[in-house]
């Protein structure tokens, strides 16, 4: 009767560390799929007018209607316009 009593035991404790366990384990899980970020939605894209190349919208310059990926590239375009 002892023995079996000490196995009741042994068993609920490793019935709950294990229960603990597997719940740690989700609340990991769910906080790695929170910590992704956000940018994986895909943000507006524009070309470049001079080199073509896509960028962001937010990080974009624009001019007279047209886009740019950088100060240089919008100064040269609206330059080469010029002539």
């Amino acid at each position: 009767m002892n023995l079996l009593l000490i196995r009741l035991l042994i068993f609920a404790v490793l019935f709950f560390a294990g229960l603990k366990l597997y719940r740690m384990y989700l609340e990991w899980q769910q906080s790695r799929s929170s910590e992704q970020p956000e940018s994986q939605e895909s943000a507006p894209m524009v070309r470049c007018q001079w080199c073509n190349v896509h960028c962001p919208e937010e990080d974009a310059l624009r001019e007279q209607g047209e886009w740019f990926c950088s100060a240089e590239h919008r100064d040269r375009y609206i330059e080469e316009r010029k002539r």
